[in-house]
Formats: structure tokens, C-alpha cells, sequence
């Protein structure tokens, strides 16, 4: 692996004993005073994201990477460019969670936006630029989509995919794709072994929920575009007849752990907490207590 390539996760070639070793996860700029008492239950290394969302302030995102920085783990600050209202937000953005918080990678979204607020209309417009490599970042995560893409067709989807990963690599950075979570392990499994058949070998991190609020669940799913039918959540072990309680991912990971091989390549779990980030990471310590 290049010497970009291990800044994705520094033990990522180590052989997984646990599904859930070398996992990663994300917090909001609001979580920061949660992380800060949870970051001593982290594995050292522990790859952090930070999302962009709308309404917070760059500043607040800022203070989440150093946070992060500062408990010895990789800030990993995501970058949605219908968002970014200028080029002079998005690299001031850039150069300040370089600056302040050491940032060596990033990851690219187009958001959620239908109409761009400013002059980048997808990730490819930000990774075009040139500000990632010059400002010395090494990774650039960009986002899989098992579940499809609302505005692309398959084939698209792929395309877009490759070229991406190409100009990333082109650009002396190493690629990571980071999918959106999924209730069915059968379909992320078909996903990556098509990704690989493609010839698109780069780490993946798969996306899971973590243990939340059912209607918080199917919100997410429905937002995200995630296939959340009555057969899929009922493997997940949902049922849409009985939509009151909590579920975790307990299925979903017990199948992951039973079926991931090496013709899926290095493959790696990122956690959204949804259901809050010390519940999360409380359910990740049982679960590999209990395994």
C-alpha cells in the first residue's frame, strides 16, 4: 500500500480477527462535547468523520476536527459542495482544518442540495480544483451508493465511480469509497463484488446504522435514498407492521462477519450513530464482547 494509501487506516492490510476491527465513524459539529467524554473508549487510530451540515457554522466543523486531532485519532472532514457557497469558503474551510487540525484526507459529496448554492454543482467540481493535493492532503473519500443513485442509472453510476477514483489517483491521492448504510447484507456484498469485477480495487468502508429508534431508522433510509422495503428491513429485523421500539444492527453485522471474503477485497465497517454516538459505541463493545 502507498504511503497515502496507509493514511486511510494505518493497520488496514492486517487481517480482520473481529468484523468490526479497524472500523470508523462519524460525528456532527454538535457531538463534540460527546466525543470528548467517549474518545477514550476508541481503538487508537480510530478513523472520525465530520459531516457538513446545513446551518452550522465552519468554524463549529473546525473545532470537531481539532477535537479529534487533539484525542490522537484521524479527522476525516466531509465536504459537500452544493453547499459551498464560493471558492474562497471552500478553501478557506480546506486550509483551516489543514492548519489547525492537521487534516490529511477528506471526503467529497455532492449533497443533498437540488440546486447548487455556489459554483461546485458535484464532488468531481471539488476534486477538480486541485486545493486537495496542493494543500497536501493524501486520501479522498468519496461516497459508494449500493442502494443506486436517485439521479443516475447504473452504468452511470459506475462510470462516474471510476472516473473519480481515477482523477483522485491521478492527482497523487489514494481513493476510499464510503458507502451509504444499508439494512441487507446480500445487496452490499452483490455491490462489492461487482465494484471488484470492475477492476475497482481501492479499501471500502461499508456503511452501517447504529443501533437506534426505528422511525429514525426508516427517516434516514427514506433521506438517503436507501432501500428500506418491507422484505429488506425485515431481514434487517425490522417489521414495518411494528414500527415502535429500537433495532440494532446485530443481523446485519452477523451476516457481514459470516460472507465477507478476499473476493471483496479490503473492506472495512463505518458506524453512523443515529441513535447518538456513545450508544453506538457501547453497541460496538457488546457486540465484540459477545463474539
Amino acid at each position: 500500500m502507498s504511503k497515502s494509501g496507509e493514511l486511510i487506516h494505518p493497520n488496514w492490510d492486517l487481517p480482520m480477527v473481529r468484523v468490526t476491527d479497524g472500523f470508523s465513524i462519524e460525528i456532527t459539529a454538535k457531538d463534540v462535547d460527546s466525543f470528548n467524554q467517549v474518545a477514550p473508549t476508541l481503538p487508537p487510530d480510530t478513523p472520525v468523520s465530520v459531516t457538513f451540515l446545513p446551518g452550522e457554522e465552519p468554524e463549529a466543523r473546525v473545532a470537531a476536527a481539532i477535537a479529534i486531532r487533539q484525542h490522537g485519532f484521524e479527522p476525516m472532514p466531509h465536504f459537500s459542495a452544493r453547499r459551498i457557497e464560493s471558492h474562497a469558503e471552500f478553501e478557506s474551510y480546506l486550509d483551516a482544518v489543514v492548519q489547525h487540525a492537521k487534516v490529511r484526507r477528506c471526503f467529497v459529496i455532492a449533497g443533498d442540495r437540488d440546486t447548487p448554492a455556489g459554483p461546485f454543482a458535484d464532488s468531481s467540481a471539488l476534486i477538480a480544483t486541485g486545493c486537495f493535493e496542493k494543500a497536501g492532503i493524501k486520501a479522498i473519500g468519496i461516497a459508494g451508493h449500493p442502494d443506486g443513485h436517485p439521479h443516475m442509472s447504473d452504468e452511470q453510476r459506475w462510470d462516474v465511480l471510476k472516473k473519480k477514483a481515477a482523477d483522485i489517483e491521478d492527482r497523487g491521492m489514494a481513493p476510499l469509497i464510503v458507502t451509504q448504510f444499508g439494512f441487507d447484507a446480500g445487496s452490499l456484498l452483490v455491490w462489492l463484488k461487482e465494484l471488484r469485477a470492475r477492476g475497482l480495487g481501492m479499501p471500502v468502508r461499508i456503511g452501517v446504522p447504529g443501533p437506534a429508534g426505528i422511525k429514525t431508522l426508516l427517516r434516514f433510509a427514506a433521506r438517503c435514498g436507501v432501500e428500506a422495503s418491507a422484505s429488506v428491513i425485515a431481514k434487517y429485523g425490522i417489521s414495518i407492521t411494528q414500527l415502535l421500539g429500537s433495532a440494532g444492527p446485530d443481523r446485519l453485522v452477523d451476516a457481514l462477519s459470516e460472507r465477507i471474503s478476499s473476493e471483496h477485497g479490503q473492506v472495512r465497517l463505518h458506524f453512523y450513530p443515529f441513535g447518538g454516538l456513545q450508544r453506538t459505541l457501547e453497541w460496538i463493545k457488546s457486540y465484540d464482547s459477545r463474539h
